[in-house]
């Protein structure tokens, strides 16, 4: 559950939007901030079903996108498996197990700020720069072994 700082900054950047806080937007948003993982907007249907049965996959995952679009939540990126979504907006980074496809966040300060470099940054604008790391996790290690 989203504590009310979380729910009053989730309201503020709705509003910003221009978009209404509808009890599905406000459901899907906790069960994303809610999850200590990093599901899949599956995931996130199955769970907001319990509250509303109606609610349709695509209407989740339209809200997931809105979400990431406001800047309410981040798409993991290149995960190579369906979209991912994470509610956390503290800087942090993600390590993929490419095995079990589990989604670890970490924080490495010094990737906090990576240097454009020059080639690019004189012919592109960067609106993001994201670390993201891939190999096996510990479990899917141990059980190779």
């Amino acid at each position: 559950m989203a504590s009310s700082s979380d729910s009053d900054k989730f309201e503020a950047r709705c509003h910003k939007a221009g978009l209404k806080v509808t009890p599905q937007r406000i459901a899907v948003y906790n069960a994303l901030i809610g999850s200590k993982e990093h599901p899949s907007a599956d995931t996130l249907w199955r769970k907001v079903r319990k509250t509303f049965p109606n609610i349709s996959l695509d209407t989740v995952n339209r809200t997931l996108l809105t979400l990431a679009e406001i800047g309410a939540a981040f798409i993991v990126e290149g995960s190579g498996d369906v979209k991912r979504f994470d509610g956390c907006l503290e800087n942090h980074q993600h390590f993929r197990c490419v095995k079990c496809k589990k989604i670890i966040d970490f924080h490495h300060k010094p990737f906090d700020n990576i240097p454009v470099p020059k080639s690019i940054s004189g012919k592109y604008t960067v609106l993001k720069k994201t670390v993201y790391l891939e190999g096996i996790c510990d479990l899917c290690r141990k059980r190779c072994t």
